[in-house]
C-alpha cells in the first residue's frame, strides 16, 4: 500500500511540475477574445444598451500634415442592437455631432433605417458605403454566438505593447482584426477593408467605470491606408443612462 501511495505522489509531482501544453500556452482566438470580453467587463460590456460619449476630436485633410479642423465638442450617442450579425454596416441607432465652438462642422445619424447629415436624408447606397467604412468595433460583443469564427493570426505589437492578433469573422463573411494586449487583453487595433481602404483604430488611455463595467479608450486614433485621418478624445462615458429618442429622428423632407 505503501509503494502504490508513493507511487502515485511521485506521478502528481511529475505532473506538476510539467511544462504547460502548447494549448495552455498558446490561446486559441476564440480564448483570447474570451478574455478581451472580460478585461473590457464581461457581460456588463457585451450587453450594454446604450453609450453615450463627449469629448474632442482632430480632423486631417488628404495632404499636408497640419489639422483640418478641430472639433471642440465631439459627441456620439449609441443605441445597441444585441442581434447583430454584420460587422460593417449600420445597426441600432446611432447619432454623431462635430461642432467647432457654435458651429456645426457636420452630423450624421441613423435612426435604424434612415441615414441623414446636416445635408438631409442620405441616399440608401451612400450610406452603406459610409458606415462600411466606420462600423465595425461593437461586432466584437458578439463572437461568442453561432455563427462567429475567431482565427488567431501572427502577434504583433503597438505602442510598445505585445499584442494577439484575432481575426473575427461574422456569418456574413465579413472579417475583422482585433489587436488584443497580451497582459492587460484591453482590445487596443481593430481593422477591416472598407470602400476607402484598409481601416485601422488604435486605442490608448484607458479608464475603467464600475458599475456598469466598462472598459473605454479615450484616446482613439483613426487610419485609412496607413494615413492618420483623425484623433478623437473622449472626456466623458455614460452607460446604459436613458436617450432621447428624438435624437435619432430625421429631419424633415
Amino acid at each position: 500500500m505503501f509503494r502504490l501511495f508513493r507511487s502515485v505522489m511521485l506521478m502528481a509531482l511529475i505532473v506538476a511540475v510539467l511544462p504547460l501544453s502548447a494549448a495552455e500556452r498558446e490561446p486559441d482566438g476564440a480564448a483570447i477574445l474570451s478574455m478581451a470580453r472580460e478585461a473590457a467587463g464581461g457581460d456588463d460590456w457585451a450587453n450594454a444598451r446604450s453609450l453615450t460619449l463627449s469629448g474632442h476630436a482632430i480632423f486631417f485633410g488628404a495632404t499636408g500634415h497640419h489639422p483640418r479642423t478641430v472639433a471642440s465638442d465631439y459627441r456620439m450617442w449609441r443605441i445597441f442592437d444585441s442581434n447583430r450579425t454584420v460587422a460593417h454596416g449600420a445597426d441600432g441607432k446611432v447619432r454623431i455631432i462635430a461642432k467647432k465652438g457654435e458651429k456645426l462642422i457636420f452630423e450624421v445619424g441613423f435612426d435604424g433605417e434612415t441615414t441623414w447629415t446636416e445635408r438631409g436624408i442620405t441616399p440608401k447606397a451612400e450610406a452603406e458605403k459610409f458606415w462600411a467604412s466606420n462600423f465595425g468595433f461593437g461586432i466584437i460583443r458578439q463572437a461568442d454566438k453561432p455563427g462567429f469564427t475567431a482565427t488567431r493570426l501572427p502577434d504583433d505589437d503597438v505602442g510598445g505593447h505585445a499584442l494577439y492578433t484575432v481575426e473575427l469573422t461574422d456569418p456574413k463573411g465579413g472579417k475583422t482584426l482585433f489587436g488584443i494586449d497580451q497582459q492587460s487583453h484591453a482590445i487596443r487595433t481593430m481593422g477591416f477593408r472598407t470602400p476607402k481602404g484598409w481601416h485601422l483604430r488604435v486605442y490608448d488611455d484607458f479608464v475603467r467605470l464600475a458599475d456598469p463595467r466598462w472598459l473605454q479608450a479615450r484616446h482613439v486614433t483613426l487610419y485609412y491606408d496607413g494615413r492618420k485621418s483623425n484623433e478623437v478624445f473622449w472626456t466623458e462615458t455614460k452607460v446604459n443612462t436613458a436617450i432621447d429618442e428624438a435624437l435619432f429622428t430625421p429631419p424633415a423632407k
